[in-house]
């Protein structure tokens, strides 16, 4: 990250559950206060092969957490012989969120744990007490009631990846015009049963066009 300083409170994110595998959308700007204090800030992070999670909130906190799961995540996959479900990594951070809220103020983030499992595809939605829900289409952010615009409109439930790309990719330029917390540019991923994969520029572009 560029500039520690910088929170995610504006951010955009957005996730989406497919018949085939996940998506999860984000813009990549990051304020602090009305100063734009990176356009290039990372919010979409990949945990292990079958996990990603996007984060929104304080910078440090949010690393930490994402260093915290990564490494719990190899843990289990070496002393269990398979990779970790994505309701594990989901309970994993809402535990550690819920035990830090008695300590007088919750930590600033609200994270979107998606993946591929042997049950399948899932996401779920954390907010900073650590409440816990899975969702089948769910944004967050700043931006998010113009992304759910989008979303509520177009996604259908039981679609295929190719099929939802769009929706998402709209739903998120869209919170991208009219958020001016939310912006520059965005990031797109796929977690799917081949695993976890980022979309490159090219296809961003084409998908947005």
């Amino acid at each position: 990250m560029k500039n520690t300083l910088g929170e995610y409170k504006g951010t955009t994110t957005v996730a989406a559950v497919c018949k085939d595998g996940v998506i999860l959308g984000t813009d990549t700007r990051a304020t602090m206060g009305n100063y734009v204090a990176s356009k290039n800030a990372k919010k979409v992070y990949k945990i292990t092969d079958n996990l990603a999670m996007t984060i929104a909130g304080g910078v440090a906190v949010a690393q930490r957490i994402v260093e915290t799961l990564k490494i719990n995540a190899r843990l289990f996959q070496l002393e269990r012989g398979r990779p970790m479900p994505v309701a594990s990594a989901a309970r994993l951070v809402s535990n550690i969120l819920f035990s830090n809220r008695s300590v007088g103020m919750p930590l600033p983030l609200q994270a979107l744990i998606g993946g591929y499992d042997n049950t399948g595809p899932h996401v779920f939605n954390l907010d900073p007490f650590g409440s816990l829900i899975e969702e089948k289409v769910v944004s967050t952010g700043s931006g998010s009631p113009f992304a759910y615009g989008v979303l509520e409109d177009r996604y259908m439930e039981g679609s295929t990846v190719d099929e939802m790309l769009p929706v998402v990719v709209s739903a998120v330029d869209s919170a991208m015009k009219r958020d001016t917390a939310s912006g520059d540019s965005f990031d797109i991923a796929v977690v799917d049963q081949d695993g976890f994969r980022e979309l490159t520029e090219e296809e961003k572009i084409a998908l947005l066009n």
